[in-house]
This record gives C-alpha cells, structure tokens and sequence, in this order.
C-alpha cells in the first residue's frame, strides 16, 4: 500500500486525505492542532507545526512516505521541499519554495525571468522602508511578502497612508517584511496549472471577485474565464512562464494574474492547488479533472490524469453579512435544493459575531454552483444567496 503524507489537517486538507483514502493510501497528517479535523479521516498523526522544517523532515523520514503535499496553503511547502529532499522524493526544491511563498523573492524571479510584473519596492525593516517610501508613487498596495489570504494587504492613496500601511502589513508579516507595489487596474483572475515533466498545463482561468479597495478580500470565483479569448490566450502564456520563472517542473500551480490596459502582469502565485474551493471543487465541475487526485500521484512520482473530459460552468460565491452577532440563519434547506447548487456552506454560525471583511478568515460561508456555463453558474449561487437569511444584532464592533 502506497503511503501519502499530508502537511496539515485542517478543514483545507480534508478534501486531500478524503481523496487519498478513496485512492486506497495509508494516510498521514502532520499538523500542531491535536483537535485538527482531518486527523479524524487520516490512519496516522503526527503532532508537529506544518512551518516546522526540522521537526517536518524528522516526521518523513520516521513515516517514510511515498509522497507528501498540501492542499491550498503556502508555508508548509518549505516543509516539503526540504523533507521532499531529504527522503529523495518528487518535490520542488527549497529554492523554488522560497520564490513561491516569498512575495519578495518572487517578484525579483519575475523580473529575472522576463516575466511581466509590477513595479515593486521591498522594504525587508523599517530603516529600508524609510529609504524607499519616497521614491513610490500613488497608489500603491502593501502587503507582507510572506502571508497570504488577504492578511496585512492594503490600497494605499498617499504618504500619509503609506506610514498606517506599513505598520498594518508589517505586523502581518512573520518576517517583518513588505512589499510595495503598483496598483493595478483591470480583471483579476486566476490560472489553476498542472506541471508534468517540466510543461505547465492550463486545466482552467477563473475569474475572480473581490472586495476591491482597501484589503481585496475574494469573494468569489467561476470557470471558465468569461474574458475575450484572446486576453485569455496572454494570460495563460504568462501564467506559464511565470511558473517556470520560479522553478516549478512538476506538480500544481495556482498563478493570480490583473489583466490590465497594457495587457496582464503578475500578482502572484503558489506552487500548490489553489484555495477557496477553486481546484478541489470548480476545476472537477468545470473539467472533469480530479486535481487532487494529479497532484496525490504527482507527489508520488506517478503520472497524472489532467486530461479535460467536458467543459461546463462552476461558481462560488461568499455570503455578504452585515456586521454584528448571527441570531437567527434561514433559507438554507431551500437554497440546496435549487438547480445547480452543488453546496451552501457556513462557516459561522448562531451566536457567532461578524465583523467586517479584513482577510479570508472574516468570511461566513459560500454556495457553489455549476451549470453549462460560467453565467448559469455565477446566477445559480446568486440565487442561492438569496434565499439564506442571517439575522443579525447590531454589537458594539
């Protein structure tokens, strides 16, 4: 029996260790939450912080897999990389690590590579920052170069902003890191990548919603692109090139890209599955690829099926609330019941506050749609979203 070690056991894992017990693995998670909901799902646990590299490696070489990965999640692929080394498995190289969970590192391989990116700025203290925040012009965005799901990201007008930005973003970051960066206007979208012998494959572009101006919280996502086919083209050239940029020659990809006036350019990107629902459920509804399944035998040195079998329509989409705490939630039964509708999740619920949207983590839950195309879908979550009531009493936030 093949043995998968997963980097954490999280809700975000939990499609991962599902999927690889369905394939007929021997599972084992690591993670520091000894109440962590997958280890449940999984045969082994193994207690140990997921951005522990040491302690990590050590579990490796105690479980011996025959792959290990993540799902959806940065900072455990330096984990990887180096317990992927140690044991002589498939794995991207801690310097490929490094330029994809190191928005600094990142953009320097972007622009080494002839990769079109930004104007950037990064300001590794505060001495640094004081040197270069003259230099950058309005607007701008700050972020931590080494966080993610919109966590110390903000829109910043002026010099004035710019000093609360710095303080915001820089206690965001684990390193005390940012990174300043042109503002760029247009459609936000990402590119869900396969790369299997050292040839990215495109599975999907997704089109992606937000919350704009100042922290740029997703709030939704569908598949595919309804963009003009040829900007679509650009964007999965670039996305390719982008990840080869930084070094990744085998495994998943998930590359966010501002198709802007002047044509795309970079935001970022991950050497992992992308998150929020995007390649474990969107990429299966629109594809019929299993991307969890790729990147479990990926991980294992095997093939992977990324095939397209059929091309239809999937959405997300994230409940809006207003602030204050949950007392009463309806509609939900009625909602699942809608044609389309896949799922209607809520990740908070009565006697939960809400507060307003500052990162992912803010968020009360989605509806996930598919349909034959990225419109049915996006209005079968609208509808969805809709019929889901929160009553909410106003607190003191």
């Amino acid at each position: 029996m093949k043995k998968l070690l997963i980097i954490g056991a999280s809700i975000l894992q939990l499609p991962a260790i599902k999927r690889a017990k369905e394939l007929g693995f021997y599972v084992a998670v690591a993670d520091y939450n000894p109440s962590a909901v997958g280890i449940s799902y999984a045969d082994e646990y193994f207690n140990v912080s997921t951005i522990d590299i040491e302690g990590v490696t050590e579990v490796a070489r105690a479980f011996r897999p025959d792959g290990i990965m993540t799902l959806a999640t940065d900072m455990p692929m330096r984990s990887i990389a180096a317990a992927c080394s140690a044991l002589g498995l498939h794995g991207i190289s801690m310097d490929t690590a490094i330029k994809s969970t190191d928005k600094g590192e990142m953009i320097k391989a972007f622009a080494e590579g002839g990769v079109e990116h930004p104007w950037f700025f990064i300001a590794k203290d505060r001495a640094e920052f004081d040197t270069v925040k003259q230099s950058v012009s309005f607007p701008a965005v700050m972020k931590p170069t080494d966080n993610s799901g919109s966590r110390g990201v903000a829109l910043v007008n002026n010099l004035d902003e710019l000093e609360d930005a710095y303080s915001y973003s820089e206690d965001a970051s684990r390193s005390g890191a940012v990174i300043i960066e042109e503002y760029m206007r247009g459609d936000e979208v990402s590119v869900e990548i396969m790369v299997n012998g050292g040839t990215p494959y495109v599975l999907a572009v997704t089109d992606k919603l937000t919350t704009g101006a100042p922290h740029f919280v997703e709030m939704g996502h569908s598949q595919p692109s309804r963009l003009a086919p040829e900007a679509v083209e650009k964007i999965k050239d670039l996305a390719c090139r982008a990840v080869l940029s930084v070094g990744i020659t085998s495994g998943p990809a998930h590359v966010e890209i501002m198709n802007t006036a002047s044509g795309p350019k970079m935001v970022e990107l991950g050497a992992r599955m992308g998150g929020d629902c995007i390649t474990t459920h969107l990429v299966p509804l629109s594809t019929g690829v299993d991307m969890i399944e790729a990147t479990i035998r990926t991980s294992c040195g095997q093939a992977p099926d990324i095939t397209p079998k059929f091309q239809r329509g999937s959405a997300i989409r994230y409940f809006e609330v207003p602030a204050g705490k949950i007392v009463g939630i309806s509609g939900v039964d009625e909602a699942r019941m809608l044609n389309g509708v896949r799922e209607v999740s809520l990740v908070k619920g009565i006697g939960d506050t809400v507060g307003s949207i500052g990162s992912s983590t803010d968020r009360v839950g989605f509806v996930i749609a598919d349909g034959d195309s990225a419109d049915a879908a996006v209005k079968a979550c609208e509808a969805a979203l809709g019929l889901v009531k929160f009553e909410i009493e106003k607190t003191d936030i």
